[in-house]
């Protein structure tokens, strides 16, 4: 298969994992602090991968290198996930799908800036398409935009940034580097800005009754979530421009609409359907763009 399809496959693969995300989420994180969760999930992730290349054998990397991929973790594990759990804490899990889907399009901006992307007719004519498809999928009346959520809707927005810009730097870090030594150090990158206050929730907040079902949570957060989406993320954005490979985030609220239609009996719209396939439409379009065409 070529690096486009390659490319779009794991990223469609880390946006179907995530797709389940939110709602696992706020169920943990009425047990567990967001910080104390968000280093759990980066520690899972790390011994996950540490095995990994336990086994393949770990690449020989520089000093300097592994502090650059340390920074654009610290920028997309440290910043942008405890944005994100902080704001889903704070808000609803209908947001926190709603406000985060305005990823792309700061992806599509940073990569304009940072690696020189253009941003052609088909790109644009795509993330437009993908984002109307969004928005018939999640429904906006499902989120609160109510002033006690502000804080929370803040946080997300932040989570949007970050999380675009750390996606582009990816693009830009794992050239001639393996993109699993490149996940592992940046999930080190995010612990110094977890760890300390995970631990000041840990002694002063405390945890909740810790039943099966939560384990089940951290460990699908911390292994599924983590180490997997992430390498299946970061390998999207290593094979393909990262304004195309953005638009795979938008299957996340298909799926998590498909998991509830199939797991809690939610009801499927007409809306959904338009909405998946505009999404699919921008992907169609978008992958055959050239980038020659610019605005």
């Amino acid at each position: 298969m070529n690096r486009t399809l390659v490319g779009l496959l794991c990223g469609l693969g880390a946006a179907s994992i995530w797709g389940g995300m939110y709602v696992v989420s706020k169920v943990v994180l009425d047990i567990i602090p967001p910080f104390s969760l968000v280093s759990l999930r980066l520690i899972l992730g790390a011994l996950t991968l540490a095995v990994v290349l336990w086994i393949r054998g770990f690449p020989t990397i520089s000093r300097k290198r592994i502090l650059q991929v340390l920074g654009v973790g610290f920028v997309g594990y440290g910043v942008s996930l405890s944005l994100q759990f902080l704001g889903t804490k704070l808000a609803t899990a209908a947001n926190g799908s709603l406000v985060t889907s305005a990823t792309p399009a700061f992806v599509l901006i940073f990569a304009w800036m940072l690696l020189n992307e253009p941003i052609t007719r088909r790109r644009l004519i795509a993330l437009l398409l993908a984002t109307s498809g969004v928005v018939a999928v999640i429904d906006p009346s499902s989120a609160q935009l109510n002033p006690d959520l502000f804080l929370g809707n803040l946080c997300l927005i932040g989570a949007a940034i970050t999380w675009a810009l750390y996606s582009v730097l990816v693009r830009k870090t794992t050239r001639n580097l393996n993109v699993l030594t490149f996940s592992l150090i940046a999930f080190m990158g995010g612990l110094p800005v977890t760890m300390p206050v995970g631990i000041w929730e840990w002694q002063t907040i405390g945890v909740g009754e810790i039943t099966l079902g939560v384990v089940a949570g951290v460990l699908f957060l911390g292994i599924i979530s983590t180490a997997l989406a992430m390498v299946l993320w970061n390998t999207s954005f290593a094979l393909v421009d990262a304004s195309l490979a953005s638009l795979t985030f938008f299957a996340q609220p298909v799926v998590g609409t498909l998991l509830g239609w199939l797991f809690l009996g939610e009801v499927i719209t007409p809306l959904f359907l338009v909405g998946g396939f505009l999404i699919g439409l921008g992907l169609v379009i978008a992958s055959r763009d050239d980038p020659k065409t610019r605005l």
